[in-house]
């Protein structure tokens, strides 16, 4: 039986996860959460878990009164988020959102365990440092995200020198059939409505932007070791197709399933086995037609600062990563417009670059950390600078 640690278990990963973890063959360590006490503790209680946590100091309380008399130990906060990351476990699903699930995934690594990760922003803002922890420590990286397990499951089996392109594929979000010119007036209610994935709040709005593709480009290049220019992003209304490798002779794998986030999890979680999994089997003639395009660097900037990241390296993913994240909070507060977000981040990576120069020699925790919130300030200096413009 394999003993399962859970980050981020009451988000839209983590309880796809418990609801596979729940059916049988797993030993829940820890699972930590947000400010979703009830459902925390709902899910510490029924997967009988060893450890719960809220990265809320704040909560701790709260969480200790609601599984009182349960047997279950309680902490709070970053570091015991981290600490938990760190308690042995055979696997550990990191589904934390953010900049914030960096720590816990080195934590994972640092104790040998295999990392289900699904936290994207731990291989952009530091992938090196992520892979080789990894490989100091004999752990295993398993990607999460759907592209890039259809990826790494398409190369089994397979030379990777032999690769000459992967695709990944990608819906459009909800604007993808917008005017251009409409974008500009878009609400984070708007922006929040995924038309295929049923997802939170904050990665549906990225869906929209394709700034979670374009953290997924980079995720992508550090995860396999492929050059930027060998990856491709199309548009794919269906998101029936995940991803595609092409190889050397010319053929392509592709990856199908429906877009339910338990194919991934499922995965990770048995792999190298596959286990049967409660999700429902493709009917292609009933689908009828799979469509595909390219994506318009106009609707989708994003994925332009995403090559210069790539070009750049070193700490320009951190700072790529934080300041799109202050974006992504001044959109949803309406401080700035949707098409904003874009202009902000890469005001932020060209003043980074220019006055800091980004020492690419030292990827540490603190050195990530240090760009990240230098990162966040200055995103959020150029907000309030357009923000009294538009005034």
């Amino acid at each position: 039986m394999k003993r399962v640690s859970l980050l981020g278990s009451t988000g839209s990963i983590g309880q796809s996860a418990q609801d596979l973890i729940g059916r049988g063959g797993f030993e829940a360590v820890a699972l930590t959460g947000g400010r979703n006490l009830a459902l925390l503790a709902e899910q510490a209680v029924a997967l009988k878990a060893e450890l719960a946590v809220t990265c809320f100091e704040e909560c701790y309380q709260e969480l200790a009164e609601r599984l009182s008399g349960s047997g279950i130990a309680i902490a709070a906060g970053p570091e015991a988020v981290a600490e938990a990351a760190a308690r042995p476990a055979d696997i550990v699903l990191n589904g934390v959102i953010g900049a914030a699930g960096l720590a816990p995934s080195l934590a994972a690594l640092q104790q040998g365990a295999t990392l289900a990760l699904a936290n994207k922003e731990s291989l952009v803002c530091a992938g090196p440092l992520v892979m080789e922890t990894a490989r100091a420590h004999g752990a295993v990286v398993l990607p999460v995200d759907s592209e890039h397990s259809a990826v790494f499951q398409a190369l089994v089996g397979e030379d990777a020198g032999e690769v000459e392109r992967i695709v990944l594929t990608a819906s459009g979000g909800a604007f993808r059939d917008w005017p251009l010119e409409r974008l500009a007036r878009a609400t984070p209610e708007e922006a929040a409505t995924h038309p295929n994935w049923d997802m939170g709040q904050r990665i549906t709005i990225d869906s929209a932007s394709m700034f979670n593709k374009a953290l997924e480009v980079i995720e992508a290049h550090e995860l396999f070791g492929i050059k930027p220019e060998q990856i491709e992003v199309l548009i794919h209304p269906q998101s029936i197709v995940h991803a595609m490798v092409g190889f050397a002779d010319g053929a392509m794998m592709a990856h199908l399933g429906c877009p339910d986030m338990r194919h991934a999890i499922g995965y990770a979680l048995n792999h190298p086995a596959r286990a049967e999994l409660p999700v429902e089997r493709l009917d292609l003639a009933q689908i009828g037609q799979l469509d595909f395009k390219a994506p318009d660097p106009a609707r989708y900037p994003a994925l332009g600062l995403a090559q210069e990241v790539m070009a750049a390296g070193g700490l320009m993913g951190a700072v790529f990563n934080a300041a799109k994240e202050a974006a992504l909070d001044g959109f949803i507060a309406r401080e700035i417009g949707f098409m904003d977000m874009a202009r902000i981040v890469e005001q932020v990576m060209q003043r980074m670059a220019a006055e800091t120069g980004l020492n690419n020699d030292m990827m540490t925790l603190d050195t990530v950390l240090a760009a990240d919130q230098m990162a966040r300030e200055l995103a959020r200096e150029a907000m309030a600078q357009a923000s009294e413009r538009a005034g």
